[in-house]
């Protein structure tokens, strides 16, 4: 069983910050994930992708930032349940909440904040495949979570977005062949993304075939190769992995089920005063909350992130007045003993 006293369900950048706010105030944290890995979508989906509108970034990649916020708030030492799903939400008592994952794992927090962006996401399959679902995991991945995986494999893409530029672009250098497919000619991600590719092709590292679509897979036991459909021509394609990028479609999931005021697919919240839900303890900060007005991004997150953290230091500590010091001017004090503080400024007698 693991003990906290903030439990926080999602490792995206609101995710993430939170720990930094509550490490101030002395509020130990843990996050659950359904990645393998910290960052969310930032993450997982376009870890490239240049983000415009953090505060003192004219521009930072969101793989980035996702690297910025773990080394923030490392000092905090917060644990990490990844790759496993909250999937019950138990009230014990007055005090203390239990949340277990798909995978048995028992969570017992004073508080619960939900940090889980969009949601759960399940991938857009290419359903006009007959025999998907029987390469899945023999052939056909929808993520790239290892890419040595696909080391001197050959590796065909679908996809017009940055997802599929991005990872045809970096597994031109892990794959034996990367073949990028597309049912159109223009791609809707990043201008930079697309001149590489651009580049890849014309260098004879990546093969384009545009406008196209995969109409058929084929194989044994595993994915041997694709038939792809270009302007009415047919051809084969000997091909070890197929990967469709069309992106995610958000779901609550199991969080549905937790008797949470749900509205639009999101989780309503009093942002009057704390972003709290319907169930006292249990807080939503992120894209996945609603309220009037809400905007859905990364600096409301982090604005929504630091109120929260707020109200569970009074929810841990009833009667105690905290006192809210700049870091500063009080300096950061890391669970793991270091110091974080400006320097002190020169004292010397003016005659």
């Amino acid at each position: 069983m693991i003990t906290t006293d903030l439990l926080i369900i999602g490792a995206g950048p609101t995710g993430l910050f939170a720990v930094f706010e509550a490490g101030l105030l002395k509020i130990k944290c843990h996050i659950i994930d359904a990645l393998p890995q910290a960052g969310g979508q930032l993450q997982e989906l376009y870890p490239k992708k240049p983000i415009f509108d953090i505060p003192g970034y004219p521009t930072i990649n969101a793989g980035e930032l996702v690297d910025n916020l773990m080394e923030q708030i490392k000092q905090f030492q917060p644990g990490f349940t990844l790759a496993e799903t909250a999937e019950t939400l138990t009230k014990i008592d007055d005090d203390w909440f239990e949340v277990v994952t798909n995978k048995g794992t028992i969570h017992r927090a004073r508080a619960v904040a939900i940090a889980g962006g969009l949601g759960t996401f399940s991938p857009r399959k290419p359903e006009h495949l007959e025999n998907l679902d029987k390469f899945e995991e023999n052939g056909v991945e929808y993520f790239v979570k290892e890419p040595e995986h696909f080391r001197n494999k050959r590796v065909v893409i679908a996809g017009g977005g940055d997802s599929a530029l991005d990872w045809s672009i970096f597994l031109s250098n892990v794959a034996s062949e990367v073949t990028l497919i597309h049912r159109r000619n223009e791609f809707r991600g990043a201008l930079d993304s697309v001149e590489k590719v651009q580049a890849l092709k014309d260098a004879g590292k990546l093969k384009l075939i545009t406008p196209a679509e995969v109409t058929a897979l084929h194989g044994d036991t595993h994915l041997q190769s694709i038939t792809v459909d270009a302007g009415g021509e047919t051809r084969d394609i000997e091909a070890d992995f197929f990967i469709p990028l069309f992106g995610l479609t958000p779901k609550l999931g199991d969080l549905a089920n937790w008797g949470l005021e749900i509205e639009k697919n999101a989780i309503k919240v009093n942002n009057a005063l704390d972003y709290q839900t319907n169930i006292e303890g249990v807080y939503a900060v992120g894209d996945i909350n609603t309220y009037p007005g809400k905007l859905k991004l990364i600096l409301c997150g982090f604005h929504e992130a630091t109120l929260m953290c707020q109200s569970v230091y009074n929810r841990m500590n009833p009667g105690k007045k905290f006192v809210l010091k700049y870091t500063t001017v009080s300096g950061v004090d890391g669970f793991d003993g270091s110091r974080k503080e400006a320097e002190k400024a020169v004292v010397k007698k003016i005659d």
